[in-house]
């Protein structure tokens, strides 16, 4: 349906209303509008009013005749989404971190796993195909292991050079390793044995550097079931 200037100019008047402003809202030469938060800004599109909304930090505006009423996947919270952007059977999420959280939330799979990662998973599954291991699951203490074996009470965290060194600032580092130390503890509640790797000194996947890395996991993991015996 084709949106009259008319049409424009009442809904955001309501809308400016219903959040205590009561703006005049005139059509000029161009058949532009005046914003009434950013009075020096002259809007001609319905995206432009958004983002003076957005910069005024009002909510955006959105009406049912340009968008469908949806539920957030993650929080439950009802919104709008405008009608272009729904793709019919993806779920639907208010924010990018609600998305965000709904997919680590119920991932199987880790998304951005490392070479080194895929491969030692390919080996250990060779090696223990009598043993359940999970790979970049969440289900043991809500938080991502990057391998657990249910029967033996124990982990593995691959740490990269990210877990040690200020690659993106001193913040993001103390970010990381604060995870680090969540899940640690998390583990130790949990009665789980977690073991950090440290694989900073791989700069560049190769098979003959990664032995060391598998070998360690081995050794371990023989260890457990000696004790388990």
């Amino acid at each position: 349906m084709r949106i009259t200037q008319d049409q424009l100019i009442k809904w955001f008047q309501e809308y400016y209303q219903s959040y205590g402003v009561v703006p005049a809202l005139n059509k000029v030469r161009d058949k532009s509008i005046s914003c009434p938060v950013i009075h020096n800004t002259i809007v001609r599109k319905f995206g432009s009013w958004n983002n003076a909304l957005k910069a005024a930090g009002l909510p955006l505006f959105v009406k049912p005749i340009l968008a469908k009423e949806v539920v957030c996947c993650n929080c439950g919270e009802v919104f709008y989404k405008q009608r272009h952007r729904l793709q019919e059977g993806k779920p639907d999420f208010c924010s990018n971190s609600c998305a965000a959280t709904y997919k680590n939330c119920h991932k199987n799979q880790g998304t951005r796993r490392s070479k080194l990662e895929d491969w030692l998973e390919e080996q250990l599954l060779k090696l223990y195909p009598e043993l359940e291991i999970h790979f970049n699951r969440k289900d043991a203490i809500n938080a991502e292991l990057d391998i657990y074996i249910p029967s033996l009470n124990l982990a593995f965290e691959l740490n990269g050079i990210f877990h040690y060194e200020p690659i993106y600032g001193a913040e993001k580092l103390a970010s990381i390793q604060n995870n680090d130390k969540r899940k640690f503890q998390a583990c130790l509640e949990k009665g789980i044995e977690l073991a950090f790797i440290n694989c900073s000194q791989q700069k560049k996947f190769k098979k003959y550097t990664s032995q060391k890395y598998l070998h360690i996991i081995t050794s371990i993991i023989n260890s457990k079931v000696s004790e388990e015996a």
